[in-house]
């Protein structure tokens, strides 16, 4: 596979997947946090699409055109790309940080492992999928510390369950059509580009004008930034998917949770609680088995 513009530098390709995947699960759990103090969210959410969509631009026209074998792949991951946007921004307006996104972080790793086994024929060592159920049971603590919940929570916890599940989904597409691509750069490119303007269309399409009025103060800077954290992190995991195990780099991703756990405390305010705290060890506990166990 050529090198590209998102290829890191240095020879051990295989050493830097973890360093790559550990450090876009803190960009993830970063936008996410500054989408979700954005108060209109979906005001957010354009923002953070535009932003983004600009970027892929200038990636588009300094990487080559991915091959012809992965577009069927690119086009479906931007459905469900779009798709878990949209859940994951009815999930922020129903429900607390904290709790929403563990459940759509939390979901994926375990359908990902079963997906890459079922549908791909990749084999997970027995140390590997140790490592992805110690981490899913990490993650789902987090997401019920606060107990069981009610009727009324279901809408938000439907749309943050939703969300994993188009995560695991466009996971799973987006790791075998990088490896069609013949370029990580243009893959995620044309990734972006394409679902970008989606989310924009459908504010402006609900609000008109009046989305305008949302793009003050700082919420414009915020929605900026999170578009290029957003762009980064997914590039770094694409960028893993195409040299490393899916189930492996969708498990160690899914420590952004940790990283959330931390924001949702100190900047909105919510309770950690000694079983968020002993879920975030168990996260951890899940890393260093994976590690353990990769060949």
């Amino acid at each position: 596979m050529p090198e590209t513009a998102l290829a890191l530098p240095g020879g051990g390709a295989a050493a830097s997947v973890p360093v790559a995947v550990l450090a876009a699960a803190v960009l993830h759990a970063v936008w996410n946090g500054l989408a979700h103090r954005i108060q209109d969210k979906l005001v957010g959410f354009a923002l953070i699409n535009l932003a983004y969509t600009a970027c892929a631009v200038v990636l588009v026209a300094l990487n080559p055109l991915p091959a012809a074998e992965s577009w069927p792949f690119l086009l479906a991951s931007v459905t469900m790309q779009v798709t878990s946007q949209v859940l994951l921004l009815r999930a922020y307006q129903l429900g607390d940080f904290g709790q929403m996104y563990p459940i759509a972080r939390g979901s994926a790793p375990l359908l990902v492992a079963l997906l890459s086994v079922t549908v791909l024929g990749q084999g997970l060592g027995g140390g590997e999928l140790l490592g992805v159920l110690v981490i899913s049971c990490g993650l789902i603590g987090l997401a019920f510390a606060k107990g069981i919940p009610g009727r009324a929570q279901l809408p938000a916890l439907g749309a943050a369950a939703g969300t994993g599940v188009m995560i695991a989904a466009y996971t799973v597409s987006d790791g075998s059509g990088v490896r069609h691509a013949g370029t990580v750069g243009g893959y995620v490119a044309w990734l972006f580009l394409l679902q970008g303007p989606v989310l924009a269309l459908i504010a402006w399409m609900r609000r008109g004008r009046s989305l305008l009025a949302g793009c003050r103060g700082s919420v414009v800077p915020f929605g900026i930034v999170g578009g290029v954290l957003s762009l980064t992190a997914y590039g770094l995991v694409v960028w893993a998917q195409s040299r490393g195990n899916l189930a492996t780099i969708a498990a160690l991703r899914e420590t952004s949770i940790v990283i959330a756990a931390v924001i949702a405390t100190v900047v909105f305010r919510e309770r950690l609680g000694r079983l968020r705290m002993t879920a975030s060890v168990t996260v951890l506990a899940g890393i260093v088995v994976l590690e353990l166990a990769r060949p």
